[in-house]
């Protein structure tokens, strides 16, 4: 099997440079398929955070103030930015605890948004139009951690990927996004042996459903909120 984490040690202790460096080796990794997360980070357009435990309060609101300063200073022109959100902890037991922390994590984000739901995309994660919103901006979010079943979102330490919706379009409208969706298809499938059976088209299928890359069921929905999470 592919071994594409460079795991870091010490996490609870290691410095951001040691995450981020950490991310770069795993991004750079010649069998790592997704050619826009290398065109981020080669031009050097991928903001890079560091937070403590995914799915806090705390880290909800030092990820919210950063998110919302990154989506203000997207510019209408760019293409292949993204912004990642790496956290120290917890250990990730299995993809379903995972999963459940990075809803928390976005649920509690939401509530602490000011800005009202972007209209380019429906709040409902069981529309076939959803996608996640904060400061206005639809964010297609994508979800790595170390016990991932696809080699491709099996990184060294949990991390979320906020990626502008807005930039796909430019590259639908320059018909440029069918290509580059192919290109990842294939090296995905190199890499792994199959084809991802949750990857889909906006508008086809719920995005919700690729969030936290674990293959959810037919009748799959968003986890619901843990006890008091503000």
């Amino acid at each position: 099997m592919p071994n594409l984490i460079t795991p870091v040690p010490d996490p609870e202790d290691a410095p951001h440079e040691a995450f981020a460096a950490a991310l770069t080796e795993f991004v750079d990794h010649p069998g790592f398929p997704c050619v826009g997360a290398k065109a981020a980070f080669h031009r050097r357009n991928a903001t890079v955070r560091l937070y403590d435990t995914l799915g806090t309060p705390p880290a909800a609101d030092a990820l919210g103030g950063d998110l919302a300063d990154f989506v203000a200073a997207v510019r209408p022109d760019q293409r292949f930015v993204s912004f990642v959100a790496m956290f120290r902890g917890p250990d990730i037991a299995d993809e379903r605890h995972f999963e459940r922390l990075l809803w928390q994590q976005l649920f509690l984000l939401a509530e602490r948004d000011t800005e009202p739901w972007s209209n380019e995309v429906s709040a409902n994660p069981r529309d076939d139009h959803f996608g996640f919103s904060f400061a206005g901006s639809a964010l297609f979010v994508v979800g790595l951690h170390p016990r991932a079943s696809r080699d491709a979102r099996r990184a060294g330490s949990p991390m979320l990927v906020f990626n502008p919706h807005r930039q796909f379009e430019r590259l639908r409208d320059e018909d440029r996004y069918t290509r580059m969706r192919d290109v990842i298809r294939r090296r995905d499938e190199k890499l792994q042996g199959t084809i991802n059976p949750m990857v889909g088209d906006f508008g086809r299928t719920s995005e919700a459903r690729q969030y936290s890359g674990r293959r959810v069921e037919p009748d799959w929905q968003a986890p619901e909120p843990i006890g008091d999470a503000s």
